[in-house]
């Protein structure tokens, strides 16, 4: 199961919430303990296990300590994971994945680079058991602001377009315009700025 928190067995992660980067698992029993185990996204973040008989700290991947705090951390071994930890692993949903796709000036024509990463998305898309995909036009600042949250709506179009072509017809996809809005690049008015002329795909 997820570890939980008690007023006598608490676990602390050392990183905000909204940068949790580690996946933890609880073992219930005589020999009660948690595991900190990599993300899915290849990061890992520290957590302070905090118990009636001690205080721990785990630092790295599949590193166990008792939720009483009474041992330093130990290893643990793949077989461990699995026998302890399989079913909540497998049952942690996959994270988001998002790709950015980059156009050429003016238009709704996709760079060379983002054209051949197209077929990418489609095979983590058919990956996941369902997918729900969502499909944000954006521009640069060059032009009106009507102007460019148009193209950037155009955009998105042509994107969800050719991804329902190359298989993912039966897709929930959201499309969404942000024109000028949101920039990946703060720039300021009338700049030409190839990195905030994007479409950024997300699948969840």
């Amino acid at each position: 199961m997820i570890a939980f928190n008690t007023p006598s067995r608490r676990v602390k992660p050392l990183l905000p919430l909204a940068l949790a980067v580690s996946f933890l698992v609880g073992c219930a029993g005589p020999q009660s303990y948690v595991a900190l185990l990599t993300s899915p996204d290849g990061s890992l973040g520290k957590v302070v296990v905090q118990g009636q008989r001690g205080e721990q700290l785990l630092t790295r991947a599949q590193q166990g300590a008792l939720l009483d705090g009474s041992k330093p951390p130990f290893d643990v071994s793949d077989e461990q994971l699995q026998r302890d930890f399989g079913a909540a692993m497998r049952a942690r949903p996959a994270l988001p994945e998002q790709f950015l796709l980059y156009f050429e000036t003016g238009g709704a024509e996709l760079t060379p680079e983002s054209q051949a990463l197209l077929q990418r998305i489609v095979e983590r898309a058919k990956a996941r058991p369902t997918v729900d995909m969502s499909v944000i036009g954006h521009s640069d600042t060059q032009g009106a602001a009507d102007a460019n949250e148009a193209l950037a709506l155009t955009r998105a179009n042509a994107i969800a377009g050719q991804l329902r072509t190359l298989g993912l017809g039966n897709a929930l996809v959201a499309i969404e315009s942000h024109g000028e809005r949101n920039l990946l690049v703060p720039t300021p008015d009338e700049t030409a700025e190839p990195r905030n002329r994007r479409v950024e795909v997300t699948l969840r």
